[in-house]
């Protein structure tokens, strides 16, 4: 299976070029291990309307399965991924990353503060990571097992 990958780091600090993004790096790595194919990759600052906007975007494009965003899932009042990513989805998928909590928080306890969600939009896949090299390992770690499933179910197979 194909899968089409979008991924979008928030950070202030990446988007003004202060820093080099890491973590989108290190999504890019693990994703094209797996053999899926990157079509977008954006840096866009925390800015809630900006993030809604791309996702919605890239949600509609009919171009990705699966967008992956990395950064803004904390608890600092610049951190609005969440929000954001809540304000476009059509479908909530908890159990996703409330599985990749309880997993992660036995070798890092402050994973648990990790306020990343899941859903979907557009028969596309939006899963939030944290803006951490380590935490995206992790929760990837988690999740790529299931995100071909996922996606079959999105796109309406009823093949299991």
């Amino acid at each position: 299976m194909d899968i089409r990958v979008g991924i979008l780091t928030i950070s202030d600090s990446c988007s003004k070029g202060i820093r080099e993004d890491t973590s989108g790096n290190t999504i890019e790595k693990i994703v094209r291990f797996e053999s899926f194919k990157i079509i977008y990759r954006d840096t866009l600052p925390d800015d809630r309307s900006l993030i809604s906007r791309k996702l919605a975007e890239w949600g509609d494009s009919g171009k990705l399965d699966l967008i992956l965003t990395t950064g803004g899932t904390g608890l600092s009042p610049r951190d609005v991924t969440p929000e954001a990513t809540m304000s476009v989805i059509d479908k909530e998928v908890p159990g996703i990353v409330d599985v990749i909590r309880v997993r992660t928080s036995i070798n890092t306890p402050t994973s648990m503060l990790s306020r990343s969600v899941c859903g979907t939009r557009s028969g596309c896949l939006i899963i939030n990571l944290p803006g951490s090299t380590t935490a995206v390992k992790e929760y990837l770690a988690v999740a790529i097992p299931v995100i071909p499933h996922a996606i079959q179910m999105i796109s309406g197979s009823t093949d299991h």
